[in-house]
């Protein structure tokens, strides 16, 4: 008893707040550790970037692969080039931008020797912006300039490079163009690059400011010889920072196809397709669609010739042989008007007549 009374109450209160006071800090640290650690990182991506690790280095045996935990995070982003899957034969009615597109940016970024000569004239871009309105295939144009030039291809979300620690975003965008400049030649892909280099203001945020200022000085420091390109897709040009848009002296207008090229996307969609109308009356009537629009529509008309099969034998009772072949009817105009909306009055006048 007489132990109990010679124990000072201030101090077992003092004992009692030091004990929660640490354990809250061990918990705390623990937390802010774990996150840094993970950095958001999900099991599949962490899975996929370790997938693209062995591919490069399957792909470039004598590359730098020494990478830090900043560009490990990143490597979930990066596409090798066999695994892109589209070609400039696979996209209709932009040769003139393909034509251009291989002159000015492939060449210069795979056989830079060609242009020894004038090297100080004719490196390639350090940036190249496609614009136009959604659906005309800037993001196909970007796939296949990776394809086709052999360069690896970083697609990045904006998701990918922002974080929610002070200065750890930097840190990435920073990862960003040292592991672009380690598996060079490369292309860097921002889609709706106007979401992140939008015109900048006094109203932007703290954060926002530095990460745009990072990229950019990042940018105008990109190695001379010219096999890291920053490619930028958007939809609204004029929203974009005119700081930026000085580093992509090359753009491309991919604007909504004309008679011509409409001709030539159908018959790219159309090309393993049996169908009983006249191609040039279905181009004229499609007037002001995009190449999106274009694809979906041949979709739909294909689903409606399907329908028709479905309806007239599975609902109707009729068995089907699963070791027969089903044979569809070719397409008709017909399947491509129901497709369209009711608002989609002028193109229904236009191939009604015939149907």
């Amino acid at each position: 008893m007489s132990f109990f009374k010679r124990i000072d109450p201030k101090v077992v209160t003092d004992v009692v707040f030091f004990l929660g006071a640490s354990l809250s800090m061990y918990y705390l640290t623990t937390q802010i550790f774990g996150d840094l650690k993970s950095r958001g990182r999900s099991k599949e991506d962490k899975e996929k970037a370790k997938m693209s690790l062995k591919r490069l280095q399957r792909a470039n045996p004598g590359i730098n692969l020494e990478l830090n935990e900043y560009e490990n995070s990143l490597l979930s982003c990066v596409i090798p080039p066999e695994e892109i899957g589209v070609k400039f034969d696979d996209i209709g009615g932009l040769d003139d931008i393909i034509s251009d597109l291989q002159e000015s940016v492939i060449l210069p970024l795979t056989c830079p020797e060609i242009f020894d000569q004038y090297a100080s004239l004719l490196q390639a871009p350090k940036g190249v912006l496609l614009y136009g309105p959604p659906g005309c295939g800037k993001t196909m144009l970007a796939k296949a300039l990776a394809s086709e030039s052999g360069a690896n291809f970083i697609s990045i979300r904006m998701s990918s490079i922002m974080d929610k620690w002070y200065g750890e975003s930097n840190k990435l965008v920073d990862a960003l163009f040292s592991l672009a400049n380690k598996i060079q030649p490369c292309i860097v892909f921002i889609d709706e690059i106007d979401s992140f280099l939008r015109e900048r203001s006094s109203m932007d945020h703290e954060m926002t400011a530095m990460l745009k200022a990072e990229f950019m000085t990042l940018w105008d420091g990109l190695t001379s010889s010219g096999r890291v390109m920053i490619l930028g897709a958007t939809n609204r040009p004029s929203d974009i920072d005119s700081a930026f848009m000085r580093r992509m002296p090359k753009r491309f207008a991919v604007t909504l196809p004309d008679e011509e090229q409409r001709l030539k996307i159908l018959q790219k969609l159309l090309k393993d397709v049996k169908y009983e109308f006249s191609l040039p009356q279905l181009v004229k009537a499609t007037a002001g669609l995009s190449g999106s629009d274009l694809k979906e529509l041949c979709r739909n008309a294909a689903v409606n010739s399907t329908r028709e099969y479905i309806r007239g034998n599975v609902i109707n009772g009729k068995p089907i042989d699963p070791n027969g072949k089903i044979t569809l009817r070719p397409l008709q105009l017909k399947d491509f008007v129901q497709s369209l909306s009711p608002s989609d009055s002028l193109m229904r006048s236009e191939m009604l007549p015939v149907d």
